[in-house]
């Protein structure tokens, strides 16, 4: 019978989606579009006010918050009331949007074949089918997209008011309209 070593789990599980990972910049740039998502049309929030609510770093943030501006799901204002808002409604932008915006357009799984590398070797033309490897990939994949593209912004954020407790959102609440209100009052008083 072989040796065969299981591995030890992950010291540092994911309780919501255990085995998978991505960036903290999707994470990042999710939570923030939600955020954008419940501001008044005309208010902006400066990448430093985003990170400050979220706790994250500043600097990783702006490059995701760059990266959704690329992609058309945030608009960049410059000047000294300048910030982030949304560019188009959170009802027409997706979770799918933000995950491509800020890891890109390719596959989370790339097959390279390493069945031709096993000790019987075979020519190439033996391996015309997809490995079932990749083949469940894909589906699994496709299935993951499928979810992510008919979730909207708008779902997220009333999935949040659904879910935080009361105290949470009011206090969210007075933080972006103090947030707002002083960018505002920066604006008008060097303007």
């Amino acid at each position: 019978m072989p040796n065969i070593r299981i591995l030890s789990p992950d010291p540092y599980p994911d309780k919501y989606s255990p085995g998978m990972r991505m960036s903290e910049g999707v994470e990042w740039a999710a939570h923030c579009a939600v955020v954008l998502a419940a501001l008044p049309d005309d208010a902006v929030l400066p990448a430093a006010r985003l990170a400050e609510y979220h706790g994250v770093p500043g600097p990783y943030l702006a490059k995701s918050l760059q990266a959704l501006a690329k992609a058309g799901i945030v608009e960049a204002t410059t000047g000294r009331r300048g910030g982030y808002r949304l560019h188009r409604p959170p009802s027409e932008v997706t979770l799918l949007d933000v995950y491509r915006a800020v890891e890109g357009e390719g596959g989370f799984f790339e097959c390279t074949e390493i069945r031709q590398r096993a000790p019987v070797r075979m020519p190439a033309r033996s391996y015309a089918t997809k490995c079932s490897i990749a083949a469940a990939m894909a589906r699994a994949e496709s299935a993951w997209e499928d979810e992510l593209a008919v979730t909207t912004v708008a779902d997220l954020l009333a999935g949040v008011v659904r879910q935080a407790p009361p105290a949470v959102l009011a206090g969210t609440a007075v933080w972006l309209q103090s947030a707002v209100d002083r960018r505002r009052a920066a604006g008008h008083q060097r303007g």
